[in-house]
């Protein structure tokens, strides 16, 4: 992230990002475990719900969520980190935080102690945290890391995606109608470098339960204007100072380093050359194959080829390090899918310790 970094700054710019995390919490119906002699993790302690989920925002449901809440409000102060929400999402069990934007290496190091210290805190207290993306329980939903991002300008610190008026001739559901020029190609190159950055936006087998229709996440390569079923969403007005893009593609598991870096390598690439985004979605979940509509990969072996194949992702990383990180998560797809009880490999091998 870093070595990203130095290199946006050599443009001019540096990357400002938002935290929107979506998680699951239970209550621990008894102790942990000790670890399996097979080398595979144990199976994890059973648990039960916090609230029964589907009703979004429900003060009832807030309510259960009660001490869980207090818990993560006084460990996200403990640890000086900028929590600026705390609710109760749609699923069983799950909750959101969010986050007031800051620079892309704080807020990267913000995700990490976030997720330790919450998952430490609430342990001592008796409830399980999880952050894997679809907890293997009975009608949990799944959990999504969505990567609020916009470009400042280092010498002002004001943003370089903010348009104070549409540009000449555009509609509102082309990008330039409400993001400047660089912010339009800024938005390409993430487009057109999705399938290469899955690997390091969405990391385990678990996360790829996301990408179904109608489920407020994402399963094609598209954006929208404030569309929630889109991959991109772009958040804001010609003239606003918070217009910024919204990445839905990522798990909350996710590298926190390697998701931001992605998104910068992805999103210079488009700058460079000048890459056209194309119109709006309105229709993001459209059959794959329709004009247009090319689907995100679909497994993590599908999204390891396809970081391998992205010259920029391979220049941007590194040959070396793309060698590695591929080499690591293929052994675990490789024993995903030679497990014949998937639910279980992913109940020890995420639900237990991520």
């Amino acid at each position: 992230l870093q070595r990203a970094l130095a290199r946006l700054a050599e443009a001019g710019y540096t990357l400002r990002v938002g935290l929107e995390i979506e998680f699951h919490v239970y209550l621990l119906d008894a102790a942990p475990q000790p670890a399996a002699v097979d080398g595979w993790p144990a199976e994890p302690a059973a648990v039960h719900a916090l609230h029964p989920g589907h009703g979004l925002l429900s003060e009832a449901w807030a309510d259960r969520a009660h001490e869980v809440f207090a818990i993560v409000r006084h460990t996200a102060a403990g640890l000086g980190l900028p929590l600026a929400s705390l609710e109760v999402e749609f699923g069983p069990s799950q909750i959101e935080a969010v986050f007031s934007a800051t620079d892309a290496l704080t807020a990267a190091d913000q995700m990490l102690a976030f997720r330790n210290g919450v998952r430490q805190a609430l342990a001592r207290a008796g409830w399980h945290a999880t952050f894997m993306a679809k907890p293997p329980l009975p009608g949990a939903m799944a959990s999504g890391w969505h990567l609020h991002q916009s470009l400042v300008h280092t010498n002002t610190g004001k943003s370089a995606f903010v348009r104070d008026h549409p540009a000449p001739g555009t509609r509102k559901n082309e990008a330039r109608y409400t993001l400047s020029d660089l912010g339009a190609h800024y938005l390409a190159g993430l487009l057109q470098h999705a399938s290469g950055m899955t690997a390091m936006c969405t990391p385990t087998a678990n996360g790829f339960g996301r990408f179904k229709p109608n489920a407020l996440a994402p399963q094609s390569i598209l954006w929208g204007r404030d569309n929630r079923g889109a991959m991109l969403r772009v958040v804001g007005q010609p003239g606003d100072a918070a217009t910024r893009i919204e990445n839905r593609i990522g798990e909350p598991a996710a590298n926190p380093y390697l998701y931001m870096a992605a998104q910068i390598h992805a999103g210079l690439d488009g700058i460079t050359h000048r890459l056209p985004p194309p119109i709006a979605t309105e229709a993001p979940y459209a059959e794959p194959g329709t004009a247009g509509v090319e689907r995100i990969p679909t497994n993590l072996g599908d999204a390891l080829q396809a970081l391998q194949a992205d010259a920029t992702m391979r220049e941007g990383f590194g040959p070396a390090f793309i060698n590695y990180f591929t080499r690591i998560k293929a052994t675990e797809h490789q024993r995903f899918e030679a497990a014949e009880d998937k639910l279980e490999f992913q109940r020890r091998e995420y639900f237990s310790r991520i």
